[in-house]
Order: structure tokens, then C-alpha cells, then sequence
């Protein structure tokens, strides 16, 4: 009599195990995009040791120089420009295609490179995106907020894979870069 008691318990616990179960991946799917996330927030960050040795204040005018070279135009972004605490804070812009009609986005990051001895610290984050659409106007506005929803399966727009995709592929390719040109 007890057994006849558990069963419906059992398959109550079964159902609430598997819905919790298809829940928690929803919440964590990234839709096979790597993005880095840290406290909440889309954060690339990566620690690089440099093998020819240089001064601190090389390795400050190697990255000022790479920020200027990357992002030209937008020296009036630079936050902290700090050659003796070895700190560059920065904003910078990229463009991301979308589709073939001419739609894009313009994604703008905090860019935060410290030197250290012997190395440096690359770090992208804060994250704003402002969709650029044939007769539409928008503002600025902060990505997680669309990454979240993009990777709980409620994208904003069919163009979502694409800006998400852009925005890791160009992050990753700015750093490589910097690597490149901190190790001339």
C-alpha cells in the first residue's frame, strides 16, 4: 500500500528533475559562441608574457600606438593614458555585418590594457551595441542584455547569431593584434 503511495511522488520529482534539468541548460546555451562572461557582464580578458624583454615604458607606447592604429579617430575616447602606472583605458568602436542588405552594428567596448613586467594585461568589457538598420534609429545600448535573452532561445532579431559570432570573432582578432604588435 506505502508503494502505491510513492509512485505519482516519483514521477512528480522524475518531471520537476527533468524541466529543472532543460531550464538550466537554457539559462547557460551559448549557442556554440564562446563568449566570456564575468560578474554578469561580457568580459574578454587575457594575461600575455612577453619573451624579448622590454622596458615598461616600450611596452606602453607599443599598446598607446596599437590603440591609435586600431581605433583611428578615436583618440578623444582614451580615458587613462598613464605611461607611468602603465594603465590604457579606453573606448573604441568596431562594425560588425550582419546580412547582406546593408545592416550592421557598431559594437563599443571599454578597452583596458595594464602593463606589468615582463607582460601585460588585455582586458575588453562593457559592451554597448547600436544596430544600424535602413530607416530605423537607435541608440546605444548594453549587450548583455541581448545575449542573455539570444541564449535563453528568444533572440531579438534573426540577426543575433551573427552580431554575437561578429563580436567574439573581431574581439579575438584585436587581441591577436595586440599580441602581435607588443611583440615587435
Amino acid at each position: 500500500m506505502q508503494s502505491k503511495n510513492l509512485l505519482p511522488m516519483r514521477k512528480s520529482l522524475s518531471f520537476f528533475l527533468v524541466v529543472i534539468s532543460f531550464v538550466s541548460r537554457a539559462q547557460t546555451d551559448n549557442k556554440g559562441i564562446p563568449i566570456p562572461m564575468k560578474n554578469g557582464i561580457v568580459f574578454y580578458e587575457k594575461e600575455y608574457s612577453v619573451n624579448n624583454p622590454s622596458s615598461k615604458d616600450k611596452l606602453y607606447s607599443k599598446a598607446f600606438a596599437w590603440f591609435n592604429k586600431t581605433f583611428q579617430g578615436e583618440e578623444k575616447n582614451i580615458k587613462i593614458a598613464d605611461k607611468k602606472s602603465g594603465k590604457l583605458v579606453a573606448t573604441g568602436a568596431f562594425r560588425v555585418n550582419v546580412n547582406e542588405n546593408g545592416n550592421y552594428y557598431w559594437l563599443k567596448p571599454v578597452i583596458d590594457i595594464t602593463i606589468k613586467d615582463g607582460g601585460y594585461i588585455f582586458q575588453a568589457y562593457n559592451y554597448y551595441e547600436k544596430p544600424i538598420e535602413k530607416g530605423i534609429t537607435n541608440d546605444y545600448s548594453k549587450i548583455e542584455y541581448r545575449w542573455r535573452d539570444f541564449r535563453q532561445g528568444k533572440p531579438w532579431s534573426s540577426e543575433d547569431q551573427k552580431l554575437f559570432e561578429g563580436l567574439d570573432q573581431n574581439t579575438l582578432a584585436m587581441m591577436s593584434s595586440l599580441e602581435k604588435d607588443m611583440t615587435k
